[in-house]
């Protein structure tokens, strides 16, 4: 028998849980367990399947996490929803078994909206974004995690404590019959390139204009100094969107991105996202400062104008400045040993240009992720400056709600490490339907028509994605 076969390797796997489970005293105590083993040959994605799951794949990096099932979920909204959700992971005893000694941990899902208000009950309808989909702020164990990453992979099995083994095992062995022939399946092959209608936009050309206009009136008179404005567009495909051919293609249009893909309730959240919130392993810091766009050039040669032209644009500098400022002085009484390099990168993607500093900095004890994320979001590169002044304006103007758009997910560990995006380029998936989000940074000197361009350009990301779905 091939022992690297898909029917081996479940084989495999089932008598390695036995074998660790009647080692383990999951009858007393309570909080989590979870039970690492390696996979013998790392898979080349992660399945889709029936139920709640997420996804974070970075192609570039070589890396991949997904989640199918709960072992345990929390969910809040309000003002103080990271505080909240922080005290649920820390109180609870997270046990952990790396049977194999993979060198991996188990992990969570953490997320939240774009604000802390959850949506209205009159906004739960098929046109109103992710809301109706996803709570506002979510911590999401999965029962069983996927890791791969420098070509090693394991699963995270995780179950509630106190737990019956005999149980636990005979559903983890359900489980694993499911996934492991799924992880191994061939990718799906390429579909015709899908003619995709545009059936709603939020707003129009002529209301972006009339928004633009008005949100520089506001920063004329001030004290907002930037204001991040969003678009929404609807399309409908002539077929059913295919979410795994969809996850493949952002993987290979954008391989520097982050793409993320959250489902629950039968409604997939998906994002192709350059942007780093953060990342904390142990008191490092690290935290992306992306703002200031220009489109690719047709030819190397357009493409290095058009670059020289972003690292020179004063409205771009003012923008991106506006950033860098910010996560200073959000984190100034959390962390020392700032480094921010002297002039910002170029950040290259296959449809747009950004400029990018990538800042580092040293968190003091006690400073928890939860509490660098809360102060970090909103950023000025996805709400405005300063904070209060833009939320306040985008509250009153923007003509839709965002759910999880420009909200932040990522990986939390039970350490207290882990990795937070910014959720950019997204699209709520439904059936042949998609809503794609995008925006627009307006600063004094914006000109609404080459903001409305930025806009479908980033726009261009998902469509193009969507098209081969």
């Amino acid at each position: 028998m091939d022992m690297l076969a898909p029917r081996a390797i479940q084989q495999h796997l089932e008598a390695r849980l036995a074998e660790v489970l009647a080692g383990l005293a999951l009858s007393h105590g309570d909080g989590l367990q979870s039970v690492l083993l390696a996979l013998p040959r790392a898979p080349a994605t992660a399945p889709q399947l029936a139920g709640c799951q997420f996804q974070f794949r970075h192609a570039q990096r070589g890396e991949l996490y997904a989640g199918y099932g709960e072992a345990a979920a929390w969910q809040t909204a309000g003002s103080g929803r990271l505080s909240t959700l922080s005290s649920a992971l820390p109180n609870a005893d997270w046990r952990r078994a790396d049977a194999d000694a993979t060198g991996f941990d188990a992990f969570a899902m953490l997320g939240f909206a774009a604000t802390d208000t959850p949506a209205p009950p009159a906004a739960a309808a098929p046109t109103a974004g992710a809301a109706d989909a996803l709570p506002n702020a979510l911590l999401w164990v999965p029962e069983i995690g996927l890791i791969c990453h420098d070509h090693a992979a394991a699963l995270v099995f995780s179950t509630p404590l106190p737990a019956a083994p005999a149980r636990v095992l005979a559903r983890w062995r359900r489980l694993l019959r499911v996934l492991i022939p799924a992880l191994y399946e061939p990718s799906p092959g390429p579909r015709p390139t899908a003619r995709l209608r545009r059936t709603r936009e939020e707003p129009d050309a002529a209301g972006w204009n009339s928004l633009v206009r008005d949100t520089l009136a506001q920063i004329a008179t001030g004290p907002m100094a930037k204001a991040v404005l969003s678009r929404r567009l609807m399309v409908r495909g002539p077929r059913e969107f295919d979410m795994a051919r969809l996850l493949n293609a952002l993987g290979c249009l954008f391989p520097s991105c982050q793409t993320v893909s959250l489902r629950r309730r039968g409604r997939s959240f998906v994002a192709a996202t350059p942007e780093r919130l953060l990342g904390l392993s142990g008191d490092q810091l690290q935290v992306d400062a992306i703002a200031g766009t220009a489109s690719r050039g047709e030819s190397l040669a357009e493409d290095a104008r058009l670059r020289a032209g972003l690292l020179g644009c004063d409205k771009n500098r003012r923008e991106h400045r506006f950033v860098i400022d910010a996560v200073r002085a959000a984190l100034a009484d959390c962390c020392d040993d700032f480094r921010v390099p002297a002039t910002p990168r170029v950040l290259a993607l296959s449809n747009a240009q950004h400029l990018w500093s990538p800042i580092e900095a040293r968190s003091r004890p006690g400073c928890s992720l939860f509490e660098l994320a809360a102060r970090l979001h909103p950023t000025p590169a996805t709400n405005g400056q300063p904070r209060a002044a833009a939320r306040a304006w985008l509250r009153r103007a923007e003509p839709f709600l965002r759910g999880w758009y420009t909200g932040a997910a990522g990986i939390l560990r039970p350490t207290g490490d882990g990795e937070l995006w910014v959720l950019l380029r997204c699209a709520e998936v439904s059936g042949a339907e998609a809503e794609l989000f995008a925006g627009a940074g307006i600063v004094a000197g914006s000109d609404p028509a080459a903001e409305w361009r930025e806009t479908e350009a980033k726009l261009a990301a998902m469509l193009s994605a969507l098209r081969y779905a």
